[in-house]
């Protein structure tokens, strides 16, 4: 039983690489454009409210708004799907006019039956579930259906079809897991701020990996909004730095030339505050990392919620952004961000990956 238990998590783990390993690049492009742009705002030397910051906010945040896109293409190829019809589903989530519905809160219905409001930018699971719909509907359609109406036939079922099934079904799914995480938190950091801390500190990334991390988000915006502070993002820094600190020693454990070009820029990602590169390129795929990172993360997590920073702001952590957090027991919270990365950096270094996987790491590398 453990042996199939762990067949179909390594499966569930090649299939997730799969579908980011090619978008990964993009991601860390955007994320240290974003790493930029924080540190010009902060610095004053670009104002928030310019035409320039307007444009470069566009060129780095399009690619993370427009991920169920990107996805679609990719777990298309990793379900063995019609990568134009996984696309085109994407397209549907994010309509303008939809979009701007959800975003209003606005109720929504099809032949008097209600749609959830759900934001569907930057979304992971709705794409990847439906994709992984269509797969199994295309084939179904192409062995019952003439082929004299294939050529129209099945993409208007597969497209009708799983777009509504999305809308109605995987879009509210991700966005429930989402909301009870988040109520769930809140009711935890009240009880125990440490406590917090840990748990949010071991999860939070792993709920990056299944992109079910956003309805914290929602909650930190929203906390920020009626009271003008937040807990929830101060004490996520130190699971950032520990999965770029894990990603750092496999950089520097490596031997591979190839990879440690691809490992180096997903470091910095991290180190800037998107950590997605790294994930889904370095410490994914090798497991024991990512692993340890969540050990760092929820360590370190416990120092920074046993010094209840709050932030006046919704600034995402990263190095250049950690000044946003300055208060009362400012060290302890700086502590706990290093002992993150301490963690993660040091358990992946001497216990890290095996030889074996490096090689077989290294193989898929060359393949794509």
């Amino acid at each position: 039983m453990s042996k199939n238990k762990n067949k179909l998590l390594s499966k569930i783990v090649e299939k997730i690489s799969e579908m980011f390993l090619p978008i990964v690049n993009l991601m860390c492009a955007s994320g240290i454009l974003k790493g930029i742009l924080v540190l010009l705002t902060s610095t004053s030397v670009l104002s928030a409210n310019s035409d320039t910051y307007l444009i470069l906010y566009a060129i780095s945040d399009s690619i993370f708004y427009f991920l169920p896109v990107l996805l679609a293409f990719t777990a298309a190829k990793a379900f063995h799907t019609n990568p134009f019809y996984s696309a085109v589903i994407a397209l549907i989530l994010l309509y303008p006019s939809l979009s701007t519905a959800f975003s209003s809160g606005e109720s929504l219905d099809f032949l008097g039956l209600p749609i959830r409001s759900v934001s569907y930018g930057s979304s992971m699971i709705p794409i990847i579930m439906s994709t992984a719909l269509l797969s199994v509907l295309e084939r179904y359609l192409n062995k019952i259906l003439p082929e004299l109406f294939q050529s129209f036939l099945t993409p208007l079922l597969c497209i009708s079809t799983v777009s509504l099934v999305t809308l109605f079904v995987f879009g509210p799914i991700g966005a429930i897991i989402g909301d009870v995480l988040a109520i769930g938190y809140t009711a935890l950091y009240e009880f125990s701020s440490p406590l917090a801390g840990f748990i949010l500190g071991g999860l939070i990334q792993p709920m990056v990996v299944f992109g079910i991390q956003w309805g914290l988000v929602l909650v930190a915006l929203n906390n920020v909004t009626l009271t003008g502070f937040d807990s929830i993002i101060p004490v996520l820094a130190p699971a950032v730095f520990a999965q770029a600190g894990a990603g750092l020693a496999v950089f520097l454990k490596s031997k591979n030339m190839a990879f440690k070009a691809v490992c180096a820029p997903t470091v910095i990602s991290a180190f800037f505050g998107v950590t997605e590169p790294v994930l889904f390129r370095v410490n994914v795929p090798r497991k024991r990392p990512f692993l340890f990172a969540c050990i760092g993360g929820a360590v370190g997590g416990y120092l920074a919620g046993l010094s209840q920073i709050q932030t006046p702001a919704f600034v995402f952590p990263s190095v250049i952004t950690l000044p946003v957090y300055y208060g009362d027991n400012f060290l302890l919270y700086l502590s706990g961000s290093l002992v993150g990365v301490l963690i993660g950096f040091f358990l992946t270094f001497f216990w890290g990956t095996s030889d074996e996987v490096e090689e077989q790491l290294n193989q898929s590398l060359k393949e794509n």
